[in-house]
């Protein structure tokens, strides 16, 4: 049997190449984009298709999507949580992160069955985002409106100088 080297992206990434005849007669499933981003696929070799398995642990929380900038005097962080009740949130601050907390709770009991499409995200989600710059703490605020989250967290003066006394005994 003739051996052949394996070529550089062969060896990177794991992958082998096979018979352009081989290639051919194998069923290749298609995928819309979106459903390819959210599955991973797995070659089963008894049946030899694609199975879809879950992204996800059913123990981990969700994952907020954010918007961060900047103006001249504040961070902003904007995130769209819509269900959720401003008591039901918690945002934390520390040092220099801020931590978003929550849970969005479904009303009503459907069995998955039942389903045809199940996009929305139900349960506990976090989000934590490091801060590019100082800010002033004890001066942010939060507020939620129409399903979106903002938080004005302003900046600190980092180019102001304070100068000490300096007393001696």
């Amino acid at each position: 049997m003739l051996k052949t080297k394996k070529s550089f992206f062969e060896r990177v990434t794991g992958a082998t190449s096979i018979d352009q005849d081989e290639a051919n007669n194998r069923p290749m499933p298609i995928y819309a984009e979106r459903e390819e981003e959210e599955m991973i696929m797995r070659n089963e070799p008894q049946h030899n298709v694609f199975v879809e398995e879950e992204n996800f642990s059913a123990t981990s929380d969700g994952q907020l999507t954010i918007d961060v900038y900047q103006t001249d005097t504040e961070i902003v962080i904007k995130s769209t949580i819509a269900g959720v009740k401003p008591e039901d949130l918690d945002v934390s601050i520390n040092n220099d992160m801020v931590t978003i907390k929550g849970e969005r709770k479904n009303d009503e009991a459907v069995n998955p069955e039942n389903y045809y499409y199940q996009e929305c995200y139900w349960g506990g989600f976090s989000r934590s985002v490091v801060l590019p710059v100082d800010i002033i703490s004890d001066k942010a605020e939060a507020s939620l409106k129409n399903g979106i989250l903002t938080i004005r967290l302003p900046k600190a003066d980092t180019t102001k100088i304070k100068r000490l006394q300096v007393r001696g005994f």
